[in-house]
């Protein structure tokens, strides 16, 4: 009787340690999956990112679309486990400020985007408590945006648009390959930090050569045709910054150009593509794609944006396009095309 007593004890200790196998086992994979839908595992995390953009322009939208892609390959998709509050401000400030309220209001933003120097001004001075990125941003020091460009500090960061080596070379490319180029009309909103800033660095690279730099101002889109009619006559090519109000309004100025037999050089790659005939840039798509990085390393890894660095663009090159060289009077020579290092992207036929 004892020993059937001990031999049941016994018995019943194996199935007490088997069962708490199980269970050691069951409880791993338990743990795994509910670290996934608590944060710990960012497969299962649904995001939502707000955006302010000031205006609908191709630089701007690409931005936007780089940034999104960026985000995707990362694993964060819209319509999966991304919800995206997209706000145009249609180059008005007051939607400007009313959009900057709203998404500070909104405690569902686990970031925040502003696109172009007034949307992301706007956004700094109400988001206090989301991680805020910048795009399409000239100065981010001179608008006061950051106080560092190497380690910002604080809930903002992202990349500018803007190297000031891109003005220097197209003034040397302009200069080498024009002679006969001795003033250049800019069209300007001078309400826009970032166009002032690109206007003066524009006027030191070409007073470098004896150019001369003629401004026509205007104080909104409406008024660019105005103002690019009356530097006709005055000058011997046009140039615009990364002005939005002037460049929401480039077609008018294009028509210009090509009706006149003015050569039109811009500072972003999208107005060459629509018909302005050169810049030293970059892709819009890839400074947008630049700052989805960003947006996924602080979604995914928490990264601080007040320690990730203010990027500026690396890869410049000269881009042309052989169609309005050729509506606006232009010979493109071989030694002219030589200077593009990527050919086969950054010649436009």
């Amino acid at each position: 009787m004892k020993k059937k007593f001990w031999m049941s004890l016994m018995m019943a200790a194996s199935m007490i340690v088997a069962a708490g196998c199980g269970n050691n086992s069951g409880s791993g994979s338990e743990s795994k999956g509910s670290d996934s839908t608590t944060g710990g595992g960012s497969a299962e995390k649904s995001y939502q990112i707000a955006i302010s953009q000031i205006v609908e322009h191709p630089s701007l939208d690409a931005t936007r679309e780089g940034f999104i892609a960026a985000l995707k390959d990362a694993g964060i998709e819209e319509n999966k486990n991304l919800k995206i509050d997209y706000n145009n401000a249609q180059g008005d400030s007051t939607n400007n400020l009313s959009i900057a309220q709203k998404i500070a209001g909104d405690s569902k933003n686990d970031l925040v985007l502003g696109i172009a120097t007034p949307s992301a001004l706007a956004l700094a001075q109400q988001v206090k408590d989301k991680p805020l990125l910048f795009a399409a941003v000239t100065d981010p020091l001179g608008a006061k945006l950051v106080s560092d460009m190497d380690k910002p500090g604080g809930n903002v960061t992202g990349a500018s648009d803007t190297n000031p080596e891109a003005i220097v070379q197209l003034a040397d490319f302009i200069a080498k390959n024009m002679p006969n180029v001795k003033t250049v009309g800019l069209v300007i909103n001078e309400g826009e930090p970032n166009a002032v800033v690109m206007a003066n660095n524009a006027e030191k690279a070409l007073a470098a050569h004896n150019i001369k730099l003629v401004k026509a101002p205007v104080t909104n889109t409406s008024e660019v045709k105005q103002a690019t009619d009356s530097l006709v006559g005055k000058v011997d090519a046009f140039y615009i910054t990364l002005d939005n109000s002037v460049v929401s309004a480039v077609d008018t100025i294009i028509q210009t150009a090509n009706s006149n037999k003015i050569p039109f050089f811009s500072s972003d790659r999208d107005t060459v593509e629509k018909g302005a005939f050169a810049t030293v840039g970059f892709k819009y798509y890839d400074h947008g794609y630049q700052v989805g990085e960003m947006a996924a390393d602080i979604l995914k890894n928490g990264t601080k944006p007040g320690d990730m660095k203010v990027t500026v663009p690396d890869k410049l090159d000269l881009i042309l396009n052989l169609k309005a060289a050729e509506a606006q009077g232009i010979t493109v020579t071989d030694e002219m095309k030589a200077e593009v290092k990527d050919q086969d992207n950054n010649i436009i036929k």
